[in-house]
């Protein structure tokens, strides 16, 4: 009988300690389901202490997010351009050591060099959301004093996207090379709708005019508002 009890007492104890366990599990589980990752904060607390209205914000936020910050870091650094030049260089067939390959990555490098030389003010090698963010209002204050290397980045784009080198974007042309950074397909079509206001195509010079009203205009209904693919924010 004692021995019994001893055996009653013993699994009694490991069933109350396996229960507490459980509980003690679960509620780390949710702890953690409700835990904000340090990035998510440290975006929210950059966001919040900037003067940049809320639309223009998630308008650079996109940017920064969908086509710079293409390893999900939370930061731009010389990574994401070397993995941003292999996938364009993918997508247009331009295999290693071609003209097409060694122009893209030098195109991009140019790019890399600017950017951090301008907006990484603290000197560790990447730009964060809120350098990046001061960066392009500066730009949208005074569109005049726009820098080398954000006009390498404009034309890049327009070039990568017409393909058929007729001086002009088509929905397809446009399409493609938007949804390859992982923007839905059909909100490129409605978004090239939008940007192109009725026409079939988009000049260099449209392009331009449309460049810097993505980054200055606090109009919603903007064309310019539509050149990465994106119809809302």
């Amino acid at each position: 009988k004692t021995a019994n009890r001893a055996a009653e007492h013993t699994g009694d104890s490991q069933s109350q300690s396996q229960s507490q366990t459980s509980t003690l599990n679960t509620v780390r589980v949710r702890v953690r389901t409700n835990q904000p990752t340090f990035c998510s904060q440290h975006k929210t607390k950059a966001i919040n202490k900037m003067s940049i209205s809320d639309f223009r914000k998630k308008k650079l936020v996109f940017l920064f997010e969908v086509f710079f910050d293409v390893n999900k870091s939370g930061e731009i650094d010389v990574k994401d351009f070397e993995q941003a030049i292999e996938s364009v260089c993918t997508l247009r067939g331009w295999a290693k050591d071609t003209p097409k390959n060694k122009e893209t990555y030098d195109v991009m490098m140019e790019i890399w060099t600017g950017l951090r030389s301008k907006a990484d003010k603290d000197n560790d090698g990447q730009v964060s959301l809120n350098e990046w963010c001061n960066m392009w209002d500066a730009y949208a204050k005074d569109p005049s004093s726009v820098m080398d290397w954000q006009n390498a980045y404009m034309n890049f784009m327009f070039d990568l996207e017409d393909a058929s080198h007729d001086g002009g974007i088509d929905v397809t042309e446009f399409t493609l090379v938007c949804s390859s950074y992982g923007v839905d397909k059909r909100e490129c079509e409605e978004a090239f709708s939008k940007m192109a206001q009725g026409q079939t195509d988009v000049t260099r010079e449209q392009f331009a005019a449309l460049w810097k009203e993505y980054f200055a205009s606090e109009d919603v209904n903007a064309p310019g508002n539509f050149i990465f693919g994106k119809t809302s924010f």
